[in-house]
């Protein structure tokens, strides 16, 4: 990924650790689209140590917030064109919110 574009953090859930970056050539992610005050799609289902990335294309700023007990990770708030991404890297399932926005929710199935 070039330097200049916008990622606001990349988080390896399950180690807690923040990263600069992939840390190995660049993966494919499943996307998920803020947009219209939702999460597009709100349920994904994906396997242990893929890469999540949400990119907020609404005017207004977005947070992904885990709603889980754990509150594992928390985004900036991403304005228009940032995006946020998380390696998950335990099985489990994972409901998130924006925290500017409450009722805007999700899930991560993570098998």
């Amino acid at each position: 990924m070039a330097q200049g574009m916008t990622r606001r953090a990349s988080l390896l859930l399950g180690l807690g650790a923040m990263a600069p970056g992939l840390g190995r050539a660049e993966e494919a992610a499943v996307a998920v689209v803020i947009e219209e005050f939702a999460f597009t799609p709100a349920e994904i289902k994906i396997t242990r140590g893929t890469k999540v990335m949400w990119t907020n294309k609404d005017d207004e700023p977005h947070t992904v917030s885990d709603a889980t007990p754990k509150k594992a990770f928390k985004s900036q708030a991403l304005d228009k064109g940032e995006t946020f991404s998380l390696v998950f890297k335990e099985a489990g399932t994972f409901a998130y919110f924006c925290s500017l926005h409450p009722h805007m929710m999700g899930t991560v199935i993570v098998t």
